[in-house]
């Protein structure tokens, strides 16, 4: 059977709070350091290691597509109420879905651009509620110019995501066992859910 070994585990805290991805080589030392508390999922890979001199038997190690590690701190952040993901324009134009939030029109990752709805020049912020993904042609023509300036019609409302949408926006090729487990902590009114 061959493996495609760029499949990402989705990786969560004690609790099950999503913390991110890793590949296959992480999740395994996961596995041998001992810190997996629990996994869930489908089995995604059988890595085999070495084989013990006395017993004659080789290791192996099976991976599901969702483990849950222990001592994990930077999950205590994700929980506080005013914590907000970063922004980064790869998540930005996953929130959006590669579609410029003027003119309504699907684009290549090269084509797009980050549009602050309220410009820097007018003192707008760079955060995710004032921040939209845009065709290069949209955003040139919209300048340092507000929607309504402009006459341009946003078709979305901005939002910040929350940690459980932020992985799932870095996320490639999720799996629908993972998206369940993601969508299971998206707020229930999340713009995100009609995607999955």
């Amino acid at each position: 059977m061959l493996f495609d070994f760029s499949q990402q585990v989705l990786r969560t805290d004690a609790s099950g709070m999503p913390l991110g991805w890793i590949n296959y080589q992480e999740a395994a030392s996961c596995y041998h350091a001992g810190s997996v508390l629990y996994a869930c999922g489908k089995p995604l890979y059988t890595v085999h290691g070495g084989v013990n001199g006395v017993s004659g038997l080789q290791s192996r190690i099976e991976i599901n597509s969702i483990i849950a590690t222990a001592g994990e701190p930077q999950s205590k952040w994700h929980h506080k109420a005013n914590y907000t993901p970063p922004l980064t324009n790869k998540t930005l134009f996953a929130r959006d879905a590669h579609c410029c939030l003027y003119c309504g029109t699907q684009h290549y990752y090269s084509d797009l651009s980050r549009d602050h709805v309220t410009p820097l020049s007018q003192a707008g912020l760079n955060t995710w509620c004032n921040v939209v993904t845009s065709c290069k042609r949209c955003n040139n023509f919209k300048a340092g110019r507000t929607p309504e300036q402009a006459h341009m019609q946003l078709i979305a409302i901005p939002f910040a995501p929350t940690h459980a949408e932020y992985v799932f926006l870095r996320g490639r090729r999720i799996l629908a066992d993972q998206m369940e487990f993601l969508m299971a902590h998206f707020p229930r009114s999340s713009p995100l859910r009609d995607r999955a």
